[in-house]
């Protein structure tokens, strides 16, 4: 949640930032109408406190001198009624700001680049060669059919559209990749942590998941929320808690089974694994102190970067822009691995720092200098294992269709491997 004392202290820089980030301008007068009704109510409340103080230590004068009260104790009940409403009057404008600050996106930096979309990011850089084949090279459904390794039309059988069947070889590499990245990740220094895969209102308001985006998830008859991304648990687990800086950062990693309904996503990705309502990915999250959450973030790009790297995947670093900046993050850097299939790249992590944003929300604090700071926290895939699995189908395929793979992953495929499927 946006810093609400910065907001009543500077509403229009506030406002500025959240032109940036494209918060409709209907919206902004809203924030500010309830901002203006909260100070106003505040201000009444207080200016009836003081009065209540004053006419207390008159009342003691007026006894000590032997004056009427009656006329002043009128004065005083009267006033301490109004100090009841204007309390619940103060109270419900408080409500109402929150609520509504609620559903008010996280505050960009100042160095994001400013944009309207994701045409308007901007590249960082480019790593590694993208393949040069002497035959067309096919897309991953054609290859993920033809190897065997997934079945889209079972996937419907069972569930709906979007869902999808791992089968034999293509389930030794999905399990591969996952075992894979979280060797590679607690290498770098984070901690494998196994989360639930539900969770309550509570944790995913925490995030920022809820209240906006309730039409994306998929809800249990018991109030339970099928996770969107191992982020939420993750970041919860310090929900409501106050740290030693001395214990930070808190570096996480945990492999988890996503869900999401992809609502407003109609027509888009409809073909392959690239946009599924259940997906695998492993998550980076880290708890840190205010002053070290930028190298922390440029830690997590370097790991995820590194990570395909070791896959020989080639990939590119962006940083979002403004307008494609999610509704937590303060600045984030998507990696975006190549796709020869497809002949573009396509986004596989996305890195973000949320500064304090969500620690304010899921009140995750630290102690510095027998200070409560809020801390910073920080999320990025490691990666989504669906779409790492479509760039090495798409990387590493041959003429006849069959498919090689990098040489990372053979340690993680049985001590049975090679058969069928060729290494390399």
């Amino acid at each position: 949640m946006i810093d609400l004392k910065l907001l009543q202290k500077d509403f229009d820089s506030v406002s500025a930032q959240l032109q940036r980030k494209g918060v409709d301008a209907a919206l902004i007068a809203a924030l500010k109408a309830n901002n203006e009704t909260l100070k106003s109510a505040k201000g009444a409340y207080e200016a009836a406190q003081a009065k209540q103080n004053e006419m207390s230590k008159l009342f003691g004068v007026y006894k000590r001198e032997g004056r009427d009260i009656a006329p002043l104790k009128a004065d005083l009940d009267a006033n301490k009624a109004a100090i009841t409403e204007l309390q619940e009057a103060m109270r419900t404008a408080d409500e109402a700001l929150n609520a509504m600050a609620m559903g008010i996106p996280n505050l960009p930096d100042a160095d994001v680049p400013d944009g309207a979309d994701e045409n308007d990011n901007v590249e960082i850089r480019k790593v590694l060669t993208p393949p040069e084949f002497p035959f067309i090279p096919k897309e991953h459904w054609e290859l993920a059919e033809q190897n065997g390794w997934i079945d889209f039309e079972r996937g419907v059988k069972l569930a709906k559209s979007r869902f999808s069947v791992v089968y034999d070889m293509g389930a030794r590499v999905e399990r591969a990749l996952i075992n894979f990245m979280l060797d590679f990740n607690r290498s770098r220094g984070f901690i494998e942590v196994s989360v639930p895969e539900l969770v309550n209102r509570t944790a995913l308001e925490g995030t920022g998941q809820l209240p906006k985006f309730e039409e994306d998830l998929f809800k249990t008859d018991d109030g339970l929320f099928l996770i969107p991304t191992a982020e939420v648990p993750l970041t919860n687990l310090y929900q409501d808690e106050i740290l030693d800086k001395a214990q930070l950062p808190i570096k996480m990693t945990g492999h988890t089974a996503c869900f999401r309904k992809e609502a407003g996503s109609a027509g888009r990705d409809t073909r392959g694994m690239i946009r599924q309502h259940q997906f695998r990915k492993v998550e980076l999250v880290c708890i840190a102190a205010a002053d070290d959450s930028d190298r922390v973030f440029d830690e997590m790009v370097a790991c995820a970067s590194d990570m395909l790297s070791a896959l020989k995947l080639p990939h590119r670093l962006v940083t979002l822009c403004t307008g494609d900046l999610g509704f937590g993050a303060a600045k984030t850097v998507d990696l975006e691995v190549w796709l020869p299939g497809q002949n573009t790249y396509r986004e596989i992590s996305s890195v973000s720092n949320t500064r304090d944003f969500q620690a304010r929300r899921a009140k995750i604090r630290y102690k510095e200098e027998k200070k409560n700071l809020l801390a910073h926290t920080l999320n990025g895939s490691a990666l989504a294992v669906g779409r790492t699995m479509v760039a090495i189908m798409e990387n590493f395929q041959n003429a006849d269709g069959s498919i090689t793979l990098p040489d990372a992953l053979i340690p993680y495929m049985g001590p049975d491997f090679p058969g069928d499927t060729q290494r390399g």
